[in-house]
């Protein structure tokens, strides 16, 4: 897509998703429903003081993925998200799924791509955890990768539109209640023949 080459859109885009995930994960923080569940392999055992917009440049900076690897990224955590209702995104998991999602979708976007051992080094975590990072999150979205033309386009200009009109972001998040699934912002087809698949939006 043309507009993701443009220099000034990415910061934005990066932007985006760090303000996205930072309102999960504080939100989910305070939720008491979500504070006894199960602890997995992508919660830390204490809170990164690295915050999540200088994690993300960080994996930016570094990783040298195509532009459309963090829209991808954004897919895979909201299918996390959607497949995973006991697993919350919050501050204690957040920066491993972020940096695995981005790993995972490198490896499917993108012909040339740097291995684990270079990922574990960005995002500061072994080698072995990172490799168990991507195997529970493959297992965690049912290894559905595939991306549609169509759904990439629709995920990005959502994101365009909330950079233009400067709202809050939407929420990825666990639907706890059937009123949080009553307020799914979204319904979009995985592909032409596949009946519409909601995914957790929610609005704030």
């Amino acid at each position: 897509m043309a507009e993701l080459e443009n220099p000034s859109v990415m910061p934005k885009i990066i932007s985006f998703l760090s303000n996205l995930l930072q309102r999960v994960a504080e939100t989910n923080d305070l939720n008491p429903t979500f504070r006894t569940h199960k602890v997995t392999v992508f919660h830390g055992l204490t809170i990164p003081t690295i915050s999540i917009q200088s994690y993300l440049e960080r994996i930016f900076n570094y990783a040298n993925c195509s532009p459309s690897c963090f829209v991808v990224a954004y897919i895979y955590l909201d299918r996390f998200s959607q497949k995973q209702p006991f697993l919350p995104i919050s501050s204690f998991n957040v920066h491993r799924l972020l940096i695995t999602s981005v790993l995972i979708s490198a490896k499917f976007m993108d012909d040339i791509f740097y291995n684990n051992a270079f990922y574990a080094k960005v995002g500061g975590i072994s080698t072995m955890e990172m490799n168990l990072l991507e195997l529970d999150f493959l297992f965690g979205v049912g290894f559905e990768l595939n991306v549609t033309p169509t759904t990439f386009y629709m995920y990005f200009s959502h994101i365009q539109r909330e950079i233009m009109l400067g709202s809050p972001p939407l929420y990825l998040e666990p639907s706890s209640s059937s009123s949080a699934t009553n307020n799914l912002h979204r319904c979009i087809n995985e592909d032409e023949s596949s009946p519409p698949h909601q995914h957790q939006l929610a609005a704030v």
